[in-house]
């Protein structure tokens, strides 16, 4: 019988190749992705774009209404979204991009249907090296909702582990997009950029540690940008 995993796909770069190293590991994929409200559903396009060519075993797309709980820029238009930073303030403090309890809610729902299906594993692309210092993507985040998992369901209970797998969790950008390219990723079919526009803006505080990244691995960026930062030269 084939190993079983629940794959988080926001349609992001570490969401991406988090999912290729699942494939990678032999996994059968089952893919969740989140319309939670966000501003625009250029993510979720690009997740669905991604899911077909890992050719998972099927991609659910749930649609919850976090605009209701507000508390983001990402759900709420009268929020400013940051932008121009200083590459060396990012992560300083929390940015307004937060979205509360978003990882915790996006688990659960993994952990419900991966008990469901019976599976082994949940996959998430959390990074706590190259971010923006949201507190749901820190290693004690993750070690903290494994102790959960393990007493959460019947599954669990029962002594079938669920195991919470974030592979990139200790990883730098530049090595996470490596890894994607050592992988055959589809990095080019990916969206990092919080507006939902043609062009990625090349400002935001996703895009400009997306910028870095590929810079640090010697690499081009496939994505087009409206804007680029200075420093930004291959």
């Amino acid at each position: 019988m084939s190993k079983k995993a629940v794959c988080l796909l926001s349609g992001g770069i570490d969401s991406c190749v988090t999912a290729f190293i699942a494939k990678k590991q032999g996994y059968e994929i089952f893919v969740l992705s989140f319309k939670y409200g966000q501003q625009h559903q250029k993510e979720i396009e690009s997740a669905k774009k991604i899911a077909k060519l890992l050719d998972v075993k099927n991609h659910i797309i749930f649609d919850l209404n976090l605009k209701q709980v507000g508390g983001s820029s990402l759900v709420d238009s009268e929020i400013e979204i940051p932008k121009n930073h200083d590459l060396k303030d990012i992560g300083a403090k929390i940015p307004s991009t937060y979205v509360p309890a978003r990882n915790t809610i996006f688990l659960s729902v993994a952990l419900a249907h991966a008990e469901v299906l019976n599976a082994d594993a949940i996959f998430i692309g959390a990074t706590a090296q190259d971010y923006s210092g949201y507190p749901d993507c820190r290693p004690e985040y993750i070690e903290a909702f494994q102790k959960l998992a393990d007493i959460a369901t019947k599954k669990t209970v029962e002594g079938k582990k669920i195991k919470i797998m974030a592979p990139l969790l200790f990883l730098k950008k530049f090595e996470i997009i490596n890894k994607g390219f050592e992988l055959g990723a589809c990095l080019e079919k990916t969206w990092s950029c919080y507006s939902g526009k043609e062009l990625a803006c090349g400002r935001c505080e996703s895009c400009l540690l997306r910028l870095k990244g590929f810079k640090d691995a010697g690499k081009k960026d496939p994505v087009k940008y409206s804007f680029y930062p200075n420093w930004y030269k291959l």
